[in-house]
């Protein structure tokens, strides 16, 4: 698995005549933010194996991806489908096998809420699409029952009424028929190969649809800054911001939010790994399992944070813990130049000793919250140049003791015991800065350096990724040694 390459592509801002009023660090990630419009070749390719690489997450915390794996890669029936679909269609059978991991774990049973069956997971319109048979009828539920009729004498009349009521019933599905599918599922995506004029386009239109890749395809060729010729996925996804390349923007965050299929093709190729991985060493595949499954929830771990983060990182207990030299030696004050920095503290004031300490956290939290504010105020400075100014972004959690953390009973408190995430309040930000925000917070996610989490209508629970907390804190000590800092 590759480590977050893109900290060793941490660059020098150039030399600029005048110096902006606020916190710049020196070391940036290139291709987060506003600097979208600058990706490399060497950037994106970068940024997309990253982006693979995060899609980890959303595939091993499930609790079926073992026995998915083991069903897709060791059934040898299963694999002579996938190797003769391939032969014939010319579309690879690792991405056959990829897909039909996605989409149903390798089960041909699968049946989704939303109407797919099948171990492709193909639905009854694409289905026909594919030439294959879904065949439904109409069947008669028989019933009888006596009723009272009308009768000019005392005593009650009854007759019996026969009552046919329609039902339907599937005759024949191939849809669940391996054999009939996965053939049918190669010739269709290898159609759509030759349609987009691109495999990654054909893996993504399995998923949104083709007319959606249609509408980004001719967004894509159209857009500012992509080389002709090169209309791939990866560049799609990396070539817009709120400010650069906005229709395709808008045209993603919509898909994102009804589906997540602007993500597909990422997934598709991590699940690839992950099944070469399992064939190589089923045991580091299982072992690489148990690391996604979280240790401060139990089940399914709902995000990246309650992965990261273990109950042996929860070290502050009470007030004191907070005031000790556990405290002075992991914990950090936060910066309080709103202005310069990009962030307020509005911890909630109240009577208990620690108080005051709750300003804090580790280097690495207080380092990803500045540099969180830096990338939102430069890209929101590029949407709205002469509009509003930009509004310090209002934290309103850092590190909370164990005990206040119970008295809270909030979802996430908990894991403020640790002091590597924080809370940010976005209720009062403008709509545009708003924007800037969530996108920075996506943007650094995709590239494995945060995770974050909707904690009520306008609360945002934030934390680096363990990986990335090195450069963060790097981030913090710049900041510190900058003359304008405290």
């Amino acid at each position: 698995m590759r480590s977050l390459v893109l900290l060793l592509l941490s660059i020098a801002l150039p030399g600029q005549a005048i110096a902006p009023p606020y916190f710049v660090p020196a070391r940036q990630i290139p291709g987060i933010g506003v600097k979208r419009s600058e990706l490399s070749d060497q950037v994106l390719a970068e940024r997309t194996d990253l982006m693979i690489e995060t899609q980890t997450f959303s595939i091993m915390r499930e609790s079926r991806a073992v026995d998915g794996a083991r069903r897709v890669t060791a059934n040898g029936k299963l694999q002579s489908l996938f190797r003769s679909a391939a032969q014939r269609s010319g579309f690879p059978a690792p991405t056959l096998e990829a897909i039909a991991y996605l989409e149903s774990w390798g089960d041909p049973k699968a049946e989704s809420p939303a109407g797919p069956k099948g171990i492709m997971q193909v639905s009854e319109a694409t289905a026909r699409m594919m030439g294959l048979a879904v065949t439904h009828a109409t069947r008669y539920k028989v019933t009888r029952e006596r009723v009272q009729v009308k009768s000019k004498g005392k005593k009650p009349k009854f007759k019996t009424v026969t009552r046919k009521d329609p039902y339907t019933v599937t005759v024949r599905d191939d849809r669940l028929i391996p054999d009939r599918v996965i053939p049918a599922a190669a010739a269709y995506l290898a159609g759509m190969e030759q349609k987009f004029g691109g495999r990654d386009w054909a893996v993504f239109a399995y998923h949104c649809g083709q007319g959606c890749v249609g509408r980004l395809l001719d967004l894509t060729r159209a857009a500012g800054g992509i080389p002709p010729g090169q209309p791939s996925v990866a560049r799609m996804f990396f070539s817009a911001n709120p400010v650069w390349n906005r229709d395709i923007y808008e045209t993603v965050e919509r898909e994102m939010q009804r589906d997540w299929s602007p993500t597909y093709w990422f997934r598709v190729m991590r699940a690839q790994q992950l099944l070469a991985l399992y064939r190589r060493d089923p045991r580091e595949f299982a072992s690489l399992a148990e690391e996604y499954k979280s240790d401060l929830v139990p089940g399914r771990a709902p995000h990246r944070l309650t992965v990261w983060l273990t109950r042996g990182d929860l070290l502050f207990h009470n007030g004191g813990d907070l005031r000790s030299g556990l405290g002075e030696r992991l914990l950090v004050k936060a910066f309080s130049r709103p202005y310069f920095f990009g962030y307020s503290l509005n911890i909630p004031e109240d009577s208990s000793a620690d108080w005051q300490d709750r300003a804090k956290g580790t280097p690495a939290a207080i380092g990803a919250l500045t540099y969180i504010a830096f990338e939102t105020r430069r890209l929101y400075a590029a949407l709205v140049p002469a509009g509003e100014p930009f509004r310090p972004l209002d934290v309103v959690s850092l590190v909370e003791s164990e005990d206040y953390a119970r008295r809270l009973s909030e979802r996430e408190a908990m894991s403020h015991v640790s002091g590597q995430v924080f809370d940010i309040d976005d209720s009062a930000l403008p709509p545009r800065e708003m924007e800037c925000l969530r996108f920075v917070l996506d943007d650094l996610g995709w590239a494995g350096y945060l995770g974050f989490v909707d904690e009520g209508p306008h609360t945002l629970h934030i934390g680096c990724a363990p990986r990335a907390r090195d450069f963060f804190a790097s981030v913090f000590q710049e900041a510190s040694a900058s003359r304008r800092g405290e």
